[in-house]
């Protein structure tokens, strides 16, 4: 899996505006949370075959406050681990926790 670091909020409006070209994917993610690491590595793990989704990884701990403009940004409540896809400048998927699925994520994109 391809994972680009989420670190800007400038990145917010890249996403936006690639999502109108391709799903893209943010993985919001705890560091010290093992429930957050096992959720990854399961999607890690799924991701075979991505079928064009552009996938970023937020360090939500590091960057606390870009987190919460994605929150902002997408109209979603915060979670931790978390995962949002973007289509056409909207959130249309978001899950939490072990609800983390790829086949969802796929169904959606």
């Amino acid at each position: 899996m391809n994972w680009q670091a989420l670190t800007e909020l400038e990145q917010l409006e890249t996403i936006k505006q690639a999502s109108f070209d391709h799903p893209v994917l943010i993985y919001k993610h705890s560091t010290t949370c093992s429930i957050s690491s096992t959720a990854k590595s399961r999607l890690e793990r799924q991701w075979n075959d991505s079928h064009g989704i552009e996938a970023y990884y937020l360090d939500l701990l590091r960057l606390r406050p870009l987190s919460n403009a994605i929150a902002e940004t997408f109209d979603v409540d915060h979670e931790s681990p978390q995962v949002l896809l973007i289509r056409d400048g909207k959130c249309v998927y978001n899950e939490s926790h072990f609800a983390i699925q790829f086949d969802e994520i796929r169904a959606h994109a």
